[in-house]
């Protein structure tokens, strides 16, 4: 009772705050929570969309892991893409940032928009990858070695299952400096100077100890904004690889687990293994997210 009593007590002191926060927190349980508690519910059903849901209990995920052979080579490729986008992505972002972060202001937001314009490209960016990477003599790479002698006749960069793959990750990688490296910008300047002051008293000597010591501690929360934003685009590849690589690509040789969620539930519209599909790559987001945000926590100490 005294805990109710205190909770109506600070609704009543601060009903305008809270009354400001309703319309975010109604749509937030309605087009994010809401979805995701019917998504774990659907994933232990079968549901067609034509017929109402059947419970059919753990057989979608016994399913997807020893009956699936397409979500065992999504599954490897998504973490190919983890593995190999996502430290590179950060890396990348965090040192671009860290370049550029100690030149003028006019210049600073120039070649913030060079490194960002990839992002913002589009479709554009497809069409012009998708020329480069053509399959026949007019690609721009084909063509080029070809000329060189490197080449005898033109190479299936978006077709041949030995490239697919190291194309779209190589795409991805140039398309890389989104968001994160907006929040490094932003976290760089806005680290006090008197801490490099004082790391020199402290005795700090070169840039990499002012760097682990006072700059990315004194970054924590932009940090771990662009971990987090980097496990989510590792994690949810798809446009670049239906874009380059078709959908579904050759021998399904860049399907990632977002396509293949896709391909049940907008293609064969078995909504219920979607859903088991979904909430297997909600875990694995979730638990990686969880070990990165460990690791930041412990920079610089």
């Amino acid at each position: 009772m005294t805990e109710s009593r205190g909770i109506i007590q600070d609704l009543k002191k601060d009903w305008q705050n809270y009354a400001l926060m309703t319309p975010f927190l109604l749509l937030f349980f309605l087009f994010t929570l809401l979805p995701i508690v019917i998504a774990i519910v659907l994933s232990f059903t079968y549901f067609n969309i034509f017929t109402m849901p059947n419970f059919v209990g753990w057989n979608n995920y016994i399913r997807m892991i020893f009956d699936d052979d397409i979500f065992i080579i999504a599954i490897r490729n998504t973490f190919i893409f983890v593995l190999i986008t996502g430290p590179i992505s950060y890396i990348l972002c965090f040192v671009f940032a860290w370049l550029i972060n100690d030149l003028r202001a006019k210049l600073r937001a120039v070649l913030t928009m060079v490194f960002y314009a990839p992002v913002l490209s589009g479709s554009v960016a497809y069409t012009i990858w998708t020329y480069i990477f053509s399959s026949d003599s007019y690609g721009i790479l084909n063509g080029w070695l070809t000329k060189t002698g490197i080449i005898n006749e033109p190479i299936g960069w978006l077709s041949d299952t030995r490239y697919i793959l190291g194309v779209v990750i190589f795409v991805q990688l140039w398309l890389s400096l989104g968001t994160g490296f907006l929040a490094f910008i932003a976290g760089l300047q806005g680290v006090d100077i008197s801490l490099y002051e004082a790391g020199l008293i402290d005795g700090i000597r070169s840039r990499f100890q002012e760097v682990w010591y006072i700059t990315l501690p004194a970054m924590r929360s932009q940090l771990l904004f662009g971990a987090v934003m980097q496990i989510v685009t590792s994690f949810s590849v798809a446009d670049v690889s239906i874009r380059l690589a078709g959908f579904p690509s050759t021998q399904y040789a860049a399907e990632t687990m977002v396509t293949h969620i896709m391909d049940y539930g907008t293609v064969r519209f078995e909504m219920g293994y979607a859903c088991a599909l979904a909430c297997f790559l909600f875990a694995l987001m979730y638990v990686t997210n969880k070990i990165t945000s460990a690791a930041i926590g412990r920079i610089g100490r």
